[in-house]
C-alpha cells in the first residue's frame, strides 16, 4: 500500500544547522524542481531535511528524482556555494527512489538562480564504435564493482553501465578462465526520518543475473558464474563516491584465471 509522505520540501526552510562540508547526511523527503533555463538539463533537484530544517540541492546525484514518489538522499555536504540553485549543495550523493510512499508534483521558478550548463559526467559511455585503447599486461585476478539505487537491478546511465563497460574492456584483453558475479543486498533494515528502509532479499539475485547478462552480451563465450548474498555490509569502494549505502548495492566481478 501506498504512503503519501509529508515531510518539508516545497520552500527554503526558516531556520538550519550549520554542516561541515564532507559530513554524511542521509534523510527521506519529497523532491521539488526548480525551472532554470540554462539549457538542457539545467533545472535543479532541491528537497528539505525534517529533521534539521536544511534544503539541500541534490542534482549531482546519478539517480534522478521523480517528484511523483519521495526519495532516500544520502549524501555529503560539499564546498559548492549555493549560486546555482539556492540551496547548499550536497556531492558526492545518492537519491534513490521510494515508489511505495507518494509525493506531490511540485516546480518553482528560477527566481534568479541561474541553474548549472550541463556537463557530461567522467562516467559517460562512449560508443562502441569509439572503443579506447586495449589495457596491457600483466593481467592477475581482481573484482571489479557495479552499484546500483536502493532495490533496483536497474543499471543507471552514466554511472554502473560506465563502470560495467570499463570491466569488460579490461577482461577481454586478459581473456581470463571464468567471471564469478556475485550480487549484493542491503537487506539489514535502517530507519531514516521515521521510514523503515530494506532491500528486498530478492534484489541480489536480480543484480547478479542482470550484470552477469550484460557481461554475457559484451563478451559472448566467458564463463559466468552467479552468486548473491543478503545482509550486505559497507566497503570502502572508489565507485561508490564515500557513501557507505551506496557501497552495499553492489554487484561484484570477480576475474579468475
Amino acid at each position: 500500500m501506498k504512503k503519501l509522505l509529508t515531510l518539508l520540501a516545497f520552500t527554503a526552510p526558516l531556520s538550519a544547522q550549520a554542516q561541515e562540508a564532507g559530513e554524511l547526511v542521509s534523510f527521506v523527503s519529497c523532491p521539488v524542481y526548480r525551472d532554470t533555463d540554462q539549457g538542457r538539463k539545467s533545472g535543479c533537484w532541491l528537497t528539505t531535511d525534517a529533521a534539521s530544517g536544511q534544503q539541500w540541492d541534490v542534482s549531482h546525484s546519478p539517480y534522478k528524482p521523480n517528484w511523483d514518489y519521495a526519495i532516500f538522499v544520502e549524501g555529503r555536504v560539499s564546498e559548492e556555494g549555493e549560486d546555482a540553485c539556492g540551496a547548499p549543495v550536497l556531492e558526492p550523493v545518492r537519491t534513490s527512489r521510494l515508489l511505495d510512499i507518494d509525493c506531490t508534483r511540485h516546480m518553482i521558478p528560477a527566481e534568479g538562480y541561474p541553474g548549472r550548463f550541463f556537463i557530461a559526467p567522467e562516467r559517460y559511455i562512449t560508443p562502441l564504435a569509439r572503443r579506447p585503447e586495449a589495457p596491457e599486461g600483466p593481467f592477475e585476478e581482481r573484482t571489479f564493482y557495479a552499484f546500483f539505487e536502493f532495490d533496483r537491478d536497474f543499471l543507471v546511465y552514466q554511472y554502473s553501465d560506465f563502470i560495467v563497460q570499463q570491466a569488460a574492456y579490461w577482461i577481454e584483453a586478459a581473456q581470463p578462465r571464468r567471471l564469478v558475479v556475485t550480487g549484493y543486498a542491503a537487506t539489514d533494515p535502517i530507519t531514516v526520518s521515521g521510514v523503515e528502509l530494506a532491500e528486498s532479499p530478492e534484489i541480489a539475485q536480480a543484480r547478479a543475473e542482470n550484470v552477469a547478462l550484460t557481461l554475457s552480451r559484451l563478451l559472448p563465450g566467458m564463463e559466468i558464474v552467479t552468486r548473491w548474498e543478503t545482509g550486505s555490509q559497507p566497503m570502502d569502494l572508489s565507485d561508490a563516491d564515500t557513501i557507505p549505502g551506496q557501497s552495499q548495492r553492489r554487484v561484484e566481478i570477480k576475474v579468475e584465471f
